[in-house]
């Protein structure tokens, strides 16, 4: 399949900014199952950025903006080709041991209810118990918007049963490494179906199987990724793994506006998703 994808963001400060610093991992790798056609980043300042490979195997463009400002646009937009490889993921350029994603985080630090949701659905059973773990995360948290944000834990998704995609992906995780799985977050893009809740930016949740590899699971739609999905990066938890960082001096009163357009095209026709 082929996904055509834009990705903007666009912050506006009611007083200026004097300078600020971009941290952008906006550039999805070729895989196995994911080959990257085209694609371009648009910030200010992009031709001047330092690009890098962090501890994760993301690869990122710092740019430095030294000017006063009081808009900034950062665009990123391509075609990426899948196919579908019911979940396991290889090829990628991994720099962090495996068993850094036993790492525990703020936001997936587990509580007693997500150690019992762990040994309950036996979720070190191998792929078998993984699928278990990613069935019960999803009937228990209800897709839900606004009942949480960006700092809400595993523990506390859980907790109010309600939730989005990175509340489920933070619970799947905690629950994993709480029996010893590796597994890290992913963020990146999709094309859901009639009967999905998703939008097009998305989060999911990837665990280590001795023998396999590493294996995608989205609670949120109870599959393993397939060829709707395009990957992003990855980290420990949706803070580590977000494609947009930065700092800057000034510029008080910021308002945040993301734009992600998805396209799948295919022999029969096209599909298009917007999330705004």
């Amino acid at each position: 399949m082929r996904i055509r994808i834009r990705h903007v963001t666009r912050s506006v400060y009611d007083k200026p900014a004097r300078s600020g610093v971009l941290s952008l991992r906006l550039t999805p790798p070729s895989f196995e199952g994911q080959s990257v056609v085209t694609w371009a980043i648009r910030a200010p300042g992009i031709e001047r950025a330092a690009t890098f490979r962090d501890g994760f195997g993301n690869l990122g463009h710092l740019i430095s903006i030294v000017h006063e400002h009081s808009e900034l646009i950062v665009e990123a937009e391509g075609i990426v080709e899948t196919s579908d490889r019911d979940g396991i993921v290889r090829g990628l350029r991994d720099v962090a041991p495996v068993r850094v994603f036993l790492r525990e985080t703020g936001l997936t630090a587990p509580d007693g209810s997500i150690r019992s949701l762990a040994r309950e659905t036996k979720a070190d059973d191998g792929v078998a118990g993984l699928h278990r773990l990613m069935h019960v995360v999803g009937d228990r948290i209800e897709y839900t918007v606004d009942q949480t944000d960006s700092e809400t834990t595993a523990a506390e998704a859980l907790s109010r049963g309600h939730g989005v995609c990175q509340d489920h992906a933070h619970v799947f995780i905690s629950a994993a490494r709480a029996v010893g799985v590796p597994a890290r977050y992913v963020c990146g893009y999709m094309i859901a179906g009639d009967d999905q809740p998703s939008e097009a930016h998305h989060g999911w949740a990837e665990a280590w199987i001795d023998g396999i590899g590493w294996i995608g699971f989205d609670p949120t739609n109870r599959i393993c990724p397939t060829d709707r999905y395009v990957r992003l990066g990855t980290g420990l938890d949706a803070a580590s793994a977000a494609p947009i960082r930065g700092s800057r001096q000034g510029g008080s009163g910021e308002t945040l506006d993301v734009d992600v357009d998805v396209e799948a095209q295919s022999a029969i026709g096209s599909q298009s998703q917007s999330q705004q």
